[in-house]
């Protein structure tokens, strides 16, 4: 397919799965705590907005939570189809650690979660708040664990090697490795940001359509105060999550900023350029002197380690991750553009009517998401050639499977994922694009001969809408 090998179409297949996983547990996670925080401010100020909120994004929560456990099942399959090697090598490692997600955060979310979305007038309100606090953690837990995982596949320590097999020898150090609270951060912050955009970009939506409503308001004022908030806060954990990678992955840090040679005495900031991995160079560049080593060692002069310092077979693809972490890190100071304007026209009274606003926070609604899709793909594609860095190769991790398997089960997933999920997508965006009023009626008690079938069934029909 298009000249391409087994072992990149491997690669390729379950890049696309995780891209279309990832985006629905970002979402989960944050609208999880959001609606915990909506229910929680309902029972101390008895404001029904509140309340309001709360039940209308719960329904679109509810879309959210069953796409992403599906696509999650997917890729659970694939380390035994395609990573085979991988599974058998260091499964003793990444397999206890999933399965702890399944014990400690899937058990949590599915005995609180059915509670959550149809336990409305069946509980207490303090019980009901108590189950969605749960699932909100839950998410958490299984962010957790998963990040645990990943995070020991990029600085792996606690293990020694027996007959080409890793073995776990001590677990504390596995779950504490030196990156996890780096990544664990940057990724929670990044959920809560895709969700506030998201929020911001519904209730700019509706703003702009002249629906000026109580419910709609307090969506964007709310997002709007969470992305003036958070959004520093992401930079400056982004800024030491670099620094943690400078330490333990040079080589990535090196091909993300497309620095091939320590022939001066300063590392310069490349803003534009093209990575050639066949010259060994980074044609057209336009760099800033000395900025590249303030930002990556907080000093005039301070030097990292260049792409030419490794052998050939043990650099990352410096031509995509360049822009991956350009798109990431543009997006955020976007984020931070729009959180500063949004203070701006709330100082002016203007937070509701401002149409410049509005229309950059509808704009902004997917960036949260692509920024995250830009940053797994700068860390997943920067620690090649490596799944285990340092220890296990891609290459020698891959499953024995021929090219046309693999083509065709690539083309198969891109068929069913856009059909499907696409499918979910434009779902949950019919019910954003409904005021929360609209869908105010749509409580879904159930009868008492009916039952809950699926996460889904708190939101309403496609036909109802």
């Amino acid at each position: 397919m298009f000249g391409l090998s087994a072992l990149e179409l491997a690669r390729i297949q379950f890049g696309f799965t995780v891209s279309f996983h990832i985006i629905f547990p970002a979402i989960t996670i944050g609208l999880a705590s959001y609606m915990t925080f909506l229910e929680a401010l309902w029972l101390w100020k008895k404001d029904p907005v509140y309340l309001q909120l709360c039940r209308y994004w719960s329904q679109i929560f509810a879309v959210n939570f069953a796409m992403g456990v599906v696509s999650g099942l997917v890729m659970a399959y694939e380390f035994g189809t395609n990573w085979s090697y991988f599974s058998a090598r260091a499964g003793t490692v990444t397999g206890p650690l999933l399965t702890y997600e399944v014990l400690t955060a899937f058990f949590l979310e599915a005995g609180f979660l059915g509670v959550a979305l149809f336990g409305w007038d069946k509980v207490g309100k303090g019980l009901h708040l108590f189950a969605t606090a749960m699932v909100a953690l839950g998410t958490l837990i299984s962010a957790t664990w998963i990040l645990v995982s990943n995070s020991w596949m990029q600085t792996p320590v606690g293990y020694r090697i027996v007959d080409g097999r890793v073995i776990p020898v001590d677990w504390l150090q596995i779950v504490f490795n030196p990156s996890v609270p780096y990544r664990f951060t940057h990724m929670v912050l990044a959920a809560f940001l895709a969700t506030a955009l998201f929020v911001g970009a519904t209730a700019a939506w509706h703003l702009l359509r002249g629906e000026r409503t109580p419910a709609v308001k307090r969506m964007m004022s709310m997002a709007m105060w969470m992305i003036l908030i958070v959004a520093p806060i992401q930079i400056e954990a982004g800024d030491q999550h670099g620094l943690n990678t400078l330490e333990h992955q040079p080589a990535k840090i090196a091909a993300i900023e497309g620095h091939w040679d320590n022939d001066e005495d300063q590392v310069p900031l490349i803003l534009f350029g093209l990575p050639d991995m066949a010259a060994e160079k980074t044609r057209y560049q336009i760099a800033v002197p000395h900025v590249g080593s303030l930002i990556l060692t907080h000093s005039w002069n301070g030097k990292i380690p260049a792409l030419k310092d490794f052998p050939a077979e043990d650099r990352p693809n410096s031509t995509i991750v360049f822009w991956t972490f350009r798109v990431m890190v543009g997006l955020g100071v976007a984020m931070l553009l729009l959180g500063v304007v949004a203070a701006f026209a709330r100082w002016r009274g203007r937070l509701y009517d401002f149409r410049p606003l509005l229309t950059f926070a509808l704009v902004m609604g997917p960036a949260g998401l692509i920024a995250i899709l830009a940053g797994w793909f700068t860390t997943e594609i920067g620690r090649q050639p490596w799944v285990v860095y340092g220890v296990l190769r891609t290459r020698d991790a891959v499953s024995n499977h021929s090219v046309p398997v693999l083509t065709a089960s690539l083309l198969t997933f891109v068929v069913l994922y856009v059909c499907i999920f696409g499918t979910g997508v434009l779902y949950m965006l019919r019910l954003a694009a409904k005021p929360p009023e609209a869908l105010s009626g749509h409580d879904h008690d159930l009868r008492p001969d009916e039952r809950p079938a699926r996460p889904m069934s708190a939101a309403p029909n496609l036909g109802d809408l």
